[in-house]
């Protein structure tokens, strides 16, 4: 069966008609295929992340776990009101430094103050004694939980007693946190 030259190019036109959406859907299938390779090899490193996270879950709960358990020990608990914190702390500065023979002049719990996640309550101590007994009270603060802080404090000496003994006059500001969550 042999076709005219007329037969052969309508046919040969026909055959291109059809193979110019297949070229157009194979290109789209190409672009699309690009891209979504390009998308997984961005998503690639951060699924790794994840996995490598998931891998080392335990190990996130127990630093989980353990950063609770300092904050617990430096920070009075939420469930606690921050005037009682306050008044807590105030009670153990007084016990500390009466057990360290410094005489407490006046102590005073302030309003506390929003510091990001947690409650500063200050508290305010005006007192007097010996330098030894002031070393001693120092450092029974430092061991205390949840923590005390020094935010400031001024020392100032008399002799107003006797001139060979030196007696010292003090102004501290101290503050407790107390978490607010």
């Amino acid at each position: 069966m042999y076709l005219r030259r007329q037969d052969r190019l309508a046919l040969l036109a026909i055959g291109l008609l059809l193979l110019v959406p297949l070229l157009l859907g194979a290109s789209y299938l190409w672009t699309r295929h690009a891209a979504a390779q390009k998308n997984l090899e961005q998503l690639e490193p951060r699924y790794a992340r994840l996995l490598g996270i998931e891998a080392s879950q335990a190990q996130l709960e127990q630093a989980d776990a353990s950063a609770r358990n300092a904050v617990a020990k430096f920070v009075y608990p939420a469930s606690q009101d921050g005037a009682q914190a306050g008044n807590d702390a105030q009670q153990k500065i007084r016990d500390l430094f009466t057990g360290a023979k410094l005489d407490i002049a006046s102590s005073q719990v302030l309003a506390g103050k929003t510091e990001g996640d947690f409650e500063r309550v200050p508290i305010s101590v005006r007192a007097e004694g010996e330098p030894s007994a002031l070393q001693a009270a120092l450092v029974s603060i430092g061991s205390q939980s949840p923590a005390i802080l020094i935010d400031r404090m001024t020392i100032q000496g008399s002799s107003y007693l006797r001139a060979d003994a030196t007696r010292l006059t003090m102004q501290f500001s101290f503050s407790v946190l107390r978490a607010r969550s």
